[in-house]
């Protein structure tokens, strides 16, 4: 029964990251924590692990149909990296509590970016001190709560710069490759301290799901995608806080 419920959370991971090109993560972190028993501090390594390899399943359909900014994913990952391995040195001094409510507090504001709208105009190329406030933004979030930062850059993108919701994607999936690689490194000590069986069946599900949900979100109404996630996102969030401050 355990495997079976790692495979159906790789499928919701899967599709997450394949249709949106975000939000591996924010659903990784709650559901190793609920669903398995998973210490926050734990679950938000694990979670890098599986995110990594969901999002490179998801990453092949993206590169193949041009849809990735390659210049703009690299900067940013890379001049994050600092902020990245500085967070993840810090995380063990926060508690489980304030950990977990940091998480939700940032999946909120992931949700409400999600539902803005995107205005019709001609794309524009990012400006350099853009791309390194991102980057510090991101590499902090991801070492701090294992979240590769496409929530933060799709928005950005879509929004500030008119970039198109499926090349908005697909650079989000390239940034939080690099960032989580990044992160799982900076993680090392604490490898030894999680049970990686149930992340490995979930990243195997991911996978699978990741790469077909990546073909199918072409055709998939972009406005639909955002308004769904965010729904989801707010869902998260409100059961994340209940479940560590009320139950």
């Amino acid at each position: 029964m355990e495997i079976l419920g790692a495979l159906i959370a790789g499928v919701a991971i899967g599709s997450v990251l394949g249709f949106v090109g975000a939000g591996g993560a924010m659903l990784t972190v709650p559901i190793l924590v609920y669903g398995f028993g998973f210490a926050p501090h734990q679950a938000s390594v694990a979670a890098i692990a599986v995110v990594i390899v969901a999002a490179l399943s998801g990453i092949y359909p993206r590169f193949k149909s041009g849809e990735i900014l390659i210049k703009e994913a690299l900067v940013i990952s890379f001049l994050g990296i600092f902020a990245n391995v500085g967070a993840a040195q810090m995380v063990d001094n926060i508690s489980d509590e304030l950990l977990i409510t940091g998480f939700s507090v940032v999946i909120i504001f992931a949700g409400i970016t999600m539902l803005a709208k995107p205005i019709d105009a001609p794309e524009k190329p990012i400006p350099l001190p853009i791309l390194i406030l991102m980057s510090l933004i991101i590499g902090s979030l991801t070492g701090f709560f294992g979240i590769g930062g496409g929530f933060l850059a799709i928005p950005v993108l879509v929004l500030a710069f008119n970039t198109p919701q499926n090349k908005a994607a697909g650079t989000s999936l390239l940034i939080i490759i690099l960032n989580s690689v990044i992160a799982l490194i900076a993680h090392f000590p604490m490898w030894s301290e999680i049970n990686w069986r149930i992340p490995m069946f979930m990243g195997l599900s991911a996978v699978l799901i990741g790469n077909l949900a990546g073909k199918v979100s072409a055709r998939t109404k972009p406005a639909l995608l955002r308004k769904s996630f965010a729904y989801l996102l707010f869902a998260i969030a409100g059961f994340t806080i209940l479940q560590t401050w009320f139950i």
